[in-house]
């Protein structure tokens, strides 16, 4: 399961630098392999990130089964009852971008259940940055408006948090938070949000953190 993960993270940063083949999900990953949906739902709404990009064709032909295999993952691994906040917050985020970067299939996505947020006010820095860090897939264009304008009025603790994922060396949790940052508007310059996103993608060879610290670069101008 890892490998497929990191195999199609691999294709999805790749995309997001503007270099390979068109971007297709269902080209990355196959329908009749039982381990693509899964995949699917742990990337999250990142698995659609390469349809965000302006201009972005996509490629030929593979809308309809892009939105088959991300309908598929959303039905086989729905919220339930005892699904967490980070991961109730990532069905939301994918059925979102569904809906943004997939436009001619918004009617077959399902509606999902709002996701709790009172942890966004309350929890302390250090467990507020471990959960947004695993929601950087929804630091994209136009998704989670709403999480996005909670987590400025955190700004300041998010950075404490990058600051102190890179000292740990915790690239993952650093180059999350960092896409974080990257978006928010009040991120302050004395973080040195750019060159601390550089040195994690360095220093790592993950390609998640590649993703995050791409999407900075593409989406938000950060950490070139």
């Amino acid at each position: 399961m890892s490998a497929v993960i990191a195999d199609a993270a691999s294709e999805i940063a790749l995309a997001l630098r503007g270099e390979g083949d068109p971007y297709a999900l269902s080209r990355i990953l196959r329908q009749e392999d039982a381990l693509s949906p899964a995949a699917v739902r742990v990337l999250g709404a990142d698995a659609l990130a390469p349809y965000a990009l302006d201009g972005h064709p996509g490629a030929d032909g593979a809308g309809n089964a892009d939105a088959a295999m991300v309908r598929e993952a959303l039905t086989a691994f729905p919220p339930t009852g005892d699904t967490s906040a980070v991961s109730a917050w990532s069905y939301h985020g994918l059925v979102e971008a569904s809906r943004a970067f997939l436009p001619a299939h918004t009617t077959r996505w399902p509606s999902p259940p709002e996701p709790g947020d009172d942890w966004l006010d309350t929890e302390t820095w250090p467990r507020l940055s471990h959960r947004v860090s695993q929601l950087a897939s929804l630091a994209l264009p136009g998704l989670a408006l709403d999480l996005t304008d909670r987590l400025a009025g955190r700004t300041e603790d998010l950075a404490r948090g990058f600051v102190r994922a890179v000292r740990r060396r915790d690239w993952h949790q650093s180059a999350g938070l960092g896409r974080w940052l990257a978006r928010l508007p009040q991120t302050p310059p004395t973080l040195g949000l750019d060159s601390g996103l550089r040195f994690v993608r360095q220093m790592s060879d993950d390609p998640r953190v590649a993703i995050h610290v791409t999407a900075a670069q593409r989406f938000f101008g950060r950490g070139r």
